[in-house]
């Protein structure tokens, strides 16, 4: 038994250049510089990035998950990063960091988190993911395919390591509960949650026991932030990004990228306000200027070697997903026909927390009761 490694990503807005669309270069010169001082003492080693207008920490470490130096670490790499953009006079300044103050954890201060802890297998491949303009729901459709879906994972019938199915980890994020659903056991009564992806969230995905990988150690995370349950009102969206494992017990590479081949529609785009296509692109592409959009992913691969990042491979950066971005553009054509009309606009649910309330506010006073 080896020790574990732990790979830890970490994203925060702290500035868009210029509005929404994304990363000012100093920006990640900044994060570079901070998580270099640390490379070799708390840090094995790290990549920084950006999609959209997110800037986008991945570390490798032998401290866990949720441990507070490498939380601390993120938080004040993303205070300097802030410092740069009010100089910059940035759009939207330091908005992801909600508190003040660091007090031991990112969660729930702003910045969104997955991180993975295991042992390193003989060859160890991990994608990030990363995706701007939506919500922590948009992964719930890819992560189901991926680990669920035969007529995606062809794994799941002729891998025998994989056909006894993995467990999802799903959240209530109105509610503050979760539960843990076998598959394909449970399957369809998994769908029934996770279909309402606006407040069911798969968190984490298991092996199951049987399988070739130790059931305990998590294959998949997905940040579950909620800025606005955390700031109470809009003040962006929230941007998730995920982890997942690949290979040998697992979906092949390829599987794991297939469910994003579909333009599938996710919330957020403009305002946070409109449902729209999800883009997989390259990350040089990964640039929102189309009404703030459409939503993009991007996908970085990562062979690991002892904690060290051996990468990365721009995945999408691929003439085989043309079609895909063909499509969105074609889907982001349609909807946006529809202006300020449902189903581009959210429905009223979900629109609680955008800017939206305060215009009905004022209109409040002028209806009259019907007779």
């Amino acid at each position: 038994m080896g020790e574990k490694i732990t790979v830890s990503l970490i994203k925060a807005d702290v500035g868009g250049w210029p509005g929404h669309a994304t990363v000012h270069p100093d920006l990640i010169e900044t994060a570079k510089k901070e998580l270099e001082k640390e490379k070799g003492k708390l840090l094995i080693d790290f990549h920084v990035t950006n999609c959209g207008d997110d800037l986008e920490l991945l570390m490798t470490h032998r401290r866990g998950v949720d441990c507070e130096e490498i939380h601390a670490l993120a938080w004040n790499t993303f205070e300097k990063a802030t410092k740069v953009a009010k100089d910059l006079k940035l759009y939207g300044a330091g908005q992801d960091l909600l508190v003040e103050a660091f007090s031991g954890n990112v969660r729930g201060m702003g910045p969104g988190v997955a991180e993975l802890e295991f042992e390193e297998r003989k060859a160890e491949p991990i994608i990030a993911f990363m995706m701007d303009k939506t919500d922590p729901g948009a992964f719930n459709l890819p992560i189901y395919k991926i680990f669920a879906d035969p007529f995606n994972t062809i794994g799941l019938v002729i891998d025998p390591s994989a056909t006894t199915g993995f467990r999802f980890e799903i959240w209530d994020i109105l509610e503050s509960k979760r539960v843990f659903m076998d598959c394909p056991e449970e399957l369809y009564k998994m769908l029934a949650l996770i279909g309402a992806k606006s407040r069911y969230v798969i968190k984490r995905v298991y092996p199951k026991k049987g399988g070739k990988l130790p059931p305990e150690e998590a294959v998949a995370n997905i940040s579950t932030e909620k800025l606005y349950k955390i700031a109470g009102e809009y003040v962006g969206k929230d941007d998730p990004v995920a982890l997942v494992r690949a290979q040998s017990g697992l979906p092949a590479v390829g599987e794991v990228l297939e469910p994003f081949s579909f333009p599938h529609l996710v919330a957020g785009w403009m305002r946070g306000s409109h449902n729209g296509p999800i883009m997989p692109v390259s990350q040089k592409n990964a640039v929102c200027t189309r009404f703030d959009g459409p939503p993009r992913v991007i996908a970085l691969g990562f062979q690991l070697s002892n904690g060290r990042l051996i990468g990365p491979v721009d995945l999408f950066d691929d003439p085989a997903y043309d079609q895909a971005r063909i499509k969105a553009q074609e889907i982001a054509d349609y909807m946006r026909r529809h202006g300020p009309f449902e189903p581009h606009r959210l429905p009223s649910e979900d629109m609680e927390y955008t800017t939206l309330p305060k215009v009905l506010r004022e209109l409040e006073k002028r209806f009259e009761k019907l007779e």
